[in-house]
């Protein structure tokens, strides 16, 4: 992958990365019952294009055997693992919700994902919020030069099965920049000290899918959402982070996100 080291490209994926995040404090007040997902993604459109003035990086979006797809975010409720489409599903007030937003600022990609509440969930839906929170920083404090990939997946897969739950393995993180996906592949399981070796200027996302039951998927017959198999509530949660020369630094910062945990030395304020 390319490394990102000059101060003015570094600045301006920050931006990009900010204004991604600042779609997910926006959203907040309408995740609610009785709310759609294709409304939701209907005030993404809105927002990013008036206000941010800024464009999906998902709409119209078409790797090698998906067909293009339609929505600014991804709606991923209860037992959908990630791509969910956004339409006409109305959020429930027992629901979890994951919504994943990538944006394109200046030519850079910001992407980020939050869970949701729609209501007040149940106990194991919160337990596997939570600990899939835990688990992406967990991932992101093993960020530093000298690290390894293995080691930010060991860390996610050692917390999430120490609590019962299981680590999607045909998903990951990935190298972001000037572009949407490219190298490296960040696993969200793997052995200390394996894989390639971090270098300051690397760029790339954590986004630990964590499901409640087993880890086998299934993509639905729409060629982009994904399920559990044996339909258990799955959990995602997603930064943008850079490799800096002395550990790392959070990209997709914005003012209501949610606190990282207090055990995390983050680097969320080092911009």
């Amino acid at each position: 992958m390319p490394l990102v080291t000059d101060p003015s490209d570094l600045d301006k994926m920050r931006a990009a990365c900010r204004d991604a995040a600042k779609v997910l404090d926006y959203l907040t007040p309408f995740v609610k019952p009785g709310v759609t997902t294709g409304e939701l993604d209907r005030l993404t459109v809105e927002y990013i294009t008036d206000e941010l003035k800024v464009k999906s990086a998902t709409i119209g979006y078409a790797p090698p055997g998906y067909p293009p797809f339609p929505g600014a975010i991804c709606t991923s409720v209860n037992h959908q693992v990630c791509h969910g489409i956004p339409g006409d599903r109305v959020l429930k007030a027992t629901d979890i919700v994951n919504i994943d937003v990538t944006i394109i600022k200046d030519g850079w990609f910001g992407d980020t994902s939050r869970m949701y509440y729609v209501g007040e969930p149940s106990i194991q839906a919160r337990r596997l919020t939570e600990t899939t929170f835990d688990c992406m920083w967990l991932g992101i404090m093993q960020v530093k030069p000298g690290k390894t990939l293995g080691d930010i997946g060991h860390a996610i897969q050692k917390h999430a099965e120490s609590l019962g739950f299981s680590v999607v393995r045909e998903f990951c993180g990935h190298g972001i920049g000037r572009k949407f996906h490219q190298d490296p592949q960040i696993l969200h399981y793997g052995r200390p000290g394996s894989g390639q070796v971090l270098e300051p200027g690397m760029i790339f996302t954590i986004e630990p899918m964590i499901n409640a039951g087993k880890r086998d998927i299934r993509q639905l017959g729409d060629g982009w959402t994904v399920v559990t198999r044996d339909h258990s509530l799955s959990a995602q949660w997603e930064h943008s982070v850079l490799v800096t020369e002395t550990g790392h630094e959070v990209l997709t910062i914005s003012d209501n996100m949610p606190a990282p945990p207090e055990w995390a030395n983050t680097g969320v304020s080092a911009a």
